[in-house]
């Protein structure tokens, strides 16, 4: 069940008295799960029983925390890139689908670690095309039902249209005792893209003389990432079939980005420090729009 969030002022005077908020009648009290009267830890038990999305869950947490709502521009403005684009949006694939136990850890997406909260799936050689859809979030449909799922690994033995469903994912979609079934899928926006900005990781042994960076939660499939040299100009940086833009003419940084998805959208990210740690990551400022 959705409710409304609290009001700034609200939201403040919680923080900073850091005690449970007490007001009139509790179905007037945003993220009050449980109706008693008070937004506190019982709440988040509360609505992790209940169907509280995701976002929710988060929004519910940082508050009882006391963090501050991460804050992002969505960007509307740039030109389209129509040499990007690789189809129109909600374009539906069909295939086969079978399953395979991997792409929790080690999937060619090279997207650890990759959260247990996602459905996961590989997607065949000519789709995943050279990493152009790691990542991607899809919708998956079967004779049983619909599931969304996550990119993180490639099925290089696949058809156009195939894909690997993680193992205890398939049964969602079809009866487990015939192994391979007629599938259909969708490219949908990520869900964490809806209140978080896109982020980066840096490849272990990256340094101002040779960088691997990889760009994460962007709203959609990511076609092209180029840095902004020190002329002034914009130069796109190689991809490789492992998911990561790698380059030796980057420099030090801190970088700015320019990044276009599959749909030719664009969106600009300044002030992106390079990091040694190849276990950070990077929140960015920017994210897609829908």
């Amino acid at each position: 069940m959705k409710k409304g969030k609290l009001t700034a002022v609200g939201l403040l005077c919680a923080v900073l008295t850091a005690t449970p908020i007490y007001c009139g009648a509790s179905s007037e009290i945003p993220m009050d799960y449980n109706s008693d009267g008070i937004v506190d830890c019982f709440d988040l038990i509360s609505a992790r029983k209940s169907d509280a999305s995701k976002k929710e869950l988060r929004e519910l947490q940082n508050f009882i925390l006391g963090k501050t709502p991460v804050q992002f521009e969505v960007q509307t403005d740039n030109p389209i890139d129509e040499s990007c684009i690789l189809e129109p949006k909600g374009t539906v694939h069909t295939g086969e689908g079978t399953f395979y136990g991997g792409g929790y850890t080690g999937g060619h997406a090279m997207l650890d670690p990759v959260s247990h909260d996602y459905w996961i799936v590989a997607m065949n050689h000519s789709d995943y095309n050279e990493a152009q859809l790691a990542g991607a979030y899809l919708e998956v449909t079967g004779e049983l039902g619909t599931i969304k799922m996550l990119v993180t690994d490639e099925l290089p033995e696949g058809k156009k249209g195939d894909l690997d469903l993680y193992t205890d994912a398939f049964p969602l979609i079809a009866p487990v005792e015939k192994g391979r079934v007629p599938v259909s899928w969708k490219i949908i926006p990520l869900d964490t893209a809806e209140d978080a900005p896109i982020s980066f990781k840096y490849k272990e042994g990256s340094t101002e003389y040779w960088c691997g960076v990889q760009v994460r939660n962007h709203r959609y499939p990511i076609t092209k990432l180029e840095y902004l040299n020190e002329d002034g100009e914009f130069v796109e940086i190689k991809r490789r079939p492992y998911n990561y833009f790698e380059s030796r003419d980057m420099g030090k940084g801190p970088f700015t980005f320019r990044i276009t998805d599959i749909y030719g959208q664009v969106v600009i990210d300044k002030d992106i420090p390079l990091s040694y740690d190849d276990t950070e990551i990077i929140p960015g400022h920017v994210q897609f729009p829908e």
